[in-house]
């Protein structure tokens, strides 16, 4: 049988731990008997990206700004732990982090429905859709402990040296404290990768944040998605037949449940991250969900949808059978 050519190479970003094996598993016994496999390979493992000081990790975004899609597998993102486990040169921050940064996308992550894996939700007839920004938030946020009382400030310093100031808190003793950003043409970027993909795939659109009590930066967001629904996307949704709703996320949560599915649910990036795997389980299976990257200038990263399986791996390691389930590695990176 002849193989299926490849007119465009992919960027392989391999991973760690049970992925790394997995994945060379559906390479040789599914991928390349079949297929005349093309790829631009980096080395995502853990030891690597230590001993290019992390450049692979940047050098594989860029080669997916330049061919367009990339596949990646599950990675580590090192604790104290992992530093000492790998003898780290220092901590290296999240490779999705690093790569969702530069291609500037948004994740979208949903369930595969099918007939003998049922949902937990027992209204839920068709697949919910996780829309979730891809940057800043807690995953870029800067933090500090407070030894003792103080004054804690936010500051603003502009290029021409003026300061605007913010008082975060009175400490009258120890504490934490946490400051978060984002920017408002990441926050564009998701809204219109988010009002792109409803159209692409004819589905309604929800959008959830706590503008109520973060007037400001969740107030932000939303004004931000209906400047650019009202200015771009309105006539184009009333032609599809699909709607763009916004709701508080405590409200969206709760219609959720209530809900029959079959639509996209924007999120925050920390929202979206815990709501997809409430979603994904509740559905029935963590096993059974995609995961792909979407950027507003048309590139795609699938990505699986889980952990490296640290468990299995280390049973791998001893000779034993982790029987680890790769149905969900090879569907969370299906093209």
């Amino acid at each position: 049988m002849e193989k299926i050519k490849m007119t465009t190479p992919l960027v392989e970003m391999d991973g760690d731990e049970m992925t790394r094996i997995l994945w060379k598993m559906i390479k040789d016994e599914l991928l390349t008997p079949f297929i005349d496999l093309k790829t631009d390979y980096y080395d995502l493992g853990l030891e690597y990206r230590n001993e290019t000081d992390d450049q692979v990790t940047i050098d594989s975004a860029n080669a997916t700004k330049k061919y367009g899609v990339a596949v990646k597998c599950a990675t580590i993102t090192p604790n104290a732990a992992r530093v000492k486990e790998y003898n780290l040169k220092e901590m290296w921050k999240s490779p999705n982090g690093t790569i969702r940064a530069i291609l500037d996308g948004t994740v979208f992550r949903a369930p595969i429905v099918v007939k003998g894996i049922e949902p937990c939700v027992k209204n839920w007839k068709k697949p919910i859709t996780i829309a979730r920004h891809a940057y800043g938030d807690v995953y870029k946020a800067s933090e500090m402990k407070i030894p003792g009382p103080g004054k804690c400030e936010l500051v603003f310093t502009a290029e021409d040296g003026t300061e605007t100031r913010e008082l975060i808190h009175n400490f009258t003793g120890a504490g934490v404290v946490q400051g978060q950003h984002n920017l408002c043409n990441s926050i564009e970027s998701f809204a219109k990768s988010c009002f792109n993909y409803a159209l692409d795939t004819k589905q309604d659109l929800w959008f959830a944040t706590k503008d109520t009590i973060s007037k400001k930066y969740d107030h932000t967001f939303k004004d931000i998605f209906q400047e650019i629904f009202d200015a771009e996307y309105k006539e184009k949704f009333e032609e599809a037949g699909i709607t763009y709703f916004y709701t508080l996320i405590d409200d969206a949560v709760a219609r959720v449940m209530k809900s029959e599915g079959g639509y996209i649910w924007a999120c925050k990036n920390y929202d979206g991250d815990v709501m997809s795997d409430m979603v994904s389980s509740a559905f029935g299976s963590l096993a059974m969900m995609t995961s792909v990257l979407v950027s507003p200038q048309g590139y795609y990263e699938y990505e699986a949808a889980h952990g490296t399986v640290q468990r299995h791996y280390y049973k791998h390691l001893k000779g034993e059978d982790p029987q680890t389930l790769s149905q969900r590695f090879l569907h969370g990176q299906e093209p």
